[in-house]
């Protein structure tokens, strides 16, 4: 297991130094492994002075720590904390340990939030708002989140990434202007079932007509919609035609609370995925040639690919 802030597995380690060997400038393979540039580096040093062992996880943990609040501070701390049942800064009155180090304290020792206990006895009542549970609607197209992720689009020739030779002509047609793409997604809440089209805008207009087109694909596959999530943009919010499409289809129209992009999460973490198995998983030459291989993979992400949280299940088999 990797260390838990580490960009790249010991595998993907080794793949960054095979590219550094056969050519490549750090600086790219760094950029393609989604990695800054000092990381990039350490890695190939370490594996120029070290070997393959060079390669695996370190240790954070200081050789000493002259500093470190004793076994019996820290004891004392939990102790005030459970006959007082206050917070930081009246337990490090008590106990004379500054009150940022009490708050680590407490937290290293997992110790139930205030609120989480009842007031005259101490003892935990509430459940914590962490959850191991995941919401979901009880029906195919009880629910359907939409949004729209940018991509930048890619010049004819693929760009400089496409030329491993970095020549100077890739360098300065790498700078033009070529705009974006914005692609559009319809994520079904029961099943996961998703329905993705690409766009040269997001105006309401476009957004209405992907709405008719991603609820004629659902309901063809069970799937009929009911409710229909979006972020507050104004082709959402405002848009008459998007309203009109709704109206048509007799679906609840739901917003989520301002600036709190996790309440859409299941159509954020599948842009996330889109763009892991099809925008970026290989370097395409030409954007048509990009846009050509989003159907063959939303394909195979509906009827084929396991699905985490459906017991890996294909999206398409919670549908019909």
């Amino acid at each position: 297991m990797s260390h838990r802030n580490a960009r790249l597995a010991p595998a993907g380690r080794m793949i960054l130094v095979q590219r550094v060997a056969s050519g490549k400038p750090v600086a790219h393979v760094a950029k393609e492994m989604g990695i800054s540039r000092p990381t990039a580096y350490r890695w190939v040093n370490r594996y120029r002075a070290e070997g393959t062992a060079g390669l695996e996880d370190r240790s954070s943990r200081p050789r000493t720590c002259p500093h470190a609040t004793s076994a019996a501070k820290t004891a004392g701390v939990i102790q005030a904390r459970i006959e007082h049942r206050t917070g930081p800064a009246d337990l490090a009155a008590l106990t004379g340990v500054g009150a940022r180090t009490v708050s680590r304290i407490l937290a290293r020792a997992s110790m139930p939030k205030l609120w989480e206990l009842d007031p005259l006895t101490g003892v935990r009542i509430r459940a914590a708002r962490a959850t191991d549970r995941r919401y979901e609607r009880d029906a195919p197209g009880d629910m359907i989140h939409i949004d729209v992720k940018k991509l930048g689009r890619i010049p004819d020739g693929g760009g400089w990434r496409a030329d491993p030779n970095q020549s100077a002509r890739n360098h300065n047609t790498g700078h033009t202007r070529v705009g974006f793409d914005y692609v559009h997604v319809a994520v079904d809440d029961h099943s996961r079932l998703a329905f993705v089209e690409v766009h040269p805008d997001e105006k309401g207009p476009t957004c209405a007509g992907f709405l008719e087109r991603a609820a004629a694909f659902m309901a063809a596959h069970g799937a009929p919609v009911k409710r229909v999530m979006t972020d507050n943009a104004f082709a959402y919010r405002l848009s008459n035609d998007f309203q009109n499409v709704l109206a048509s289809l007799g679906a609840k129209h739901i917003l989520i609370k301002p600036r709190h992009p996790w309440q859409n999460g299941k159509a954020e973490r599948f842009n996330r995925t889109l763009q892991e198995g099809w925008a970026y998983r290989q370097v395409f030459d030409s954007n048509q040639a990009r846009t050509d291989a989003l159907q063959p993979w939303l394909d195979f992400y509906n009827h084929q690919r396991p699905h985490g949280s459906l017991g890996g299940k294909a999206p398409i088999t919670r549908c019909n």
